[in-house]
């Protein structure tokens, strides 16, 4: 389902991001999920997800960027914006204790496109600089603050409301097919909504989304991968630079001696989560931030959907209110 929605995203897609995309350091990101590692999890949340790679998600935002500008360098820009996501994403980020901005995980976006022939040889066909292209964050239609909506933010969400079953293929078209490019209440370009009810019903389900990215389960899954990536790379099991391969590789490394077998084993048995201070069991308790994210939608020439719906604002103002100062720590799924 996740696959069709390139369909809706652009009528075509210009031979030279297929190009770059079947780049080896494209190609790396179909072994890097979208769940950050909670999907190996036994949660019923995360079970049964259709496999959701950075790599459908890339080229997803590529074809968003280049519908919306026909721009080649905002495109290519956006199709790259994550081939330095290492294994489980933003799991890292929560190892490098940047859980709450999770860009500590760009920062080798330059080096890995200088270091591809095949995309350095693309960007010289058209003339363009890496420096053009390997910073999304220079294009509002690609990328811009939280809670507006980017391309980025757009694309996964399409695809969660799929995977997580908020809504249908026609319902995500329904609200694709209604974007356009105009000014927000700054003057600065944004997708935006043409009416108001479809931004209103899109902002709900990106808010559900919302929802699941730091539920206690996701929050939980992601800080104790961590914990095991950093002690596998503290046992000298793998280097940092193995997480710029494949989950599948780095799971082959974590689980290459006893400790980090047990390790992973125990992971893939977290199946429950309960708000505790209680140490006692086999999960460490956890006290957990995360990045709450959301989106109000701007609607063309009336404002964003928080000011045209009072319900929108009142939810998204109980979502941003909440606070993660509760102790939780995991069950197994076994003795559910």
């Amino acid at each position: 389902m996740i696959e069709r929605l390139l369909d809706i995203y652009s009528e075509e897609v210009p031979a030279f991001l297929y190009e770059i995309a079947d780049s080896p350091q494209m190609q790396r990101l179909k072994g890097i999920g979208m769940n950050c590692g909670c999907e190996y999890t036994a949660f019923p949340l995360f079970r049964g997800l259709e496999t959701y790679s950075r790599f459908t998600h890339s080229v997803g935002v590529g074809a968003i960027v280049w519908n919306f500008t026909r721009d080649p360098k905002q495109a290519i820009a956006a199709l790259l914006h994550d081939v330095a996501s290492p294994a489980f994403a933003h799991v890292i980020d929560f190892m490098k204790g940047d859980y709450l901005v999770q860009e500590s995980t760009e920062e080798r976006t330059a080096a890995i496109i200088a270091s591809s022939a095949q995309i350095c040889e693309v960007l010289g066909i058209l003339g363009l600089s890496i420096g053009q292209v390997a910073d999304y964050h220079l294009y509002p239609v690609a990328d811009n603050d939280t809670p507006r909506l980017s391309a980025d933010r757009l694309e996964y969400t399409m695809g969660n409301i799929l995977n997580y079953k908020f809504g249908t293929l026609d319902d995500v078209a329904r609200y694709y097919w209604n974007l356009v490019v105009g000014k927000n209440e700054e003057g600065e370009v944004e997708l935006c909504f043409a009416d108001g009810k479809i931004a209103e019903e899109f902002a709900f389900k990106a808010l559900e989304c919302g929802k699941v990215y730091v539920c206690d389960a996701d929050r939980y899954s992601m800080q104790l991968l961590s914990e095991i990536v950093r002690s596998a790379i503290h046992r000298g099991n793998f280097t940092e630079n193995l997480l710029y391969t494949t989950e599948n590789q780095v799971i082959a490394a974590l689980t290459s001696d006893t400790l980090g077998k047990a390790d992973w084993e125990r992971f893939r048995r977290l199946g429950a989560i309960v708000k505790t201070e209680d140490p006692s069991g086999e999960y460490p308790v956890r006290k957990i931030s995360a990045k709450k994210r959301y989106i109000d939608p701007f609607v063309e020439g009336k404002g964003r959907v928080t000011q045209l719906s009072p319900a929108f604002k009142s939810a998204a103002g109980e979502f941003l209110a909440e606070d993660f100062q509760h102790g939780i720590k995991g069950l197994s799924g076994d003795n559910l």
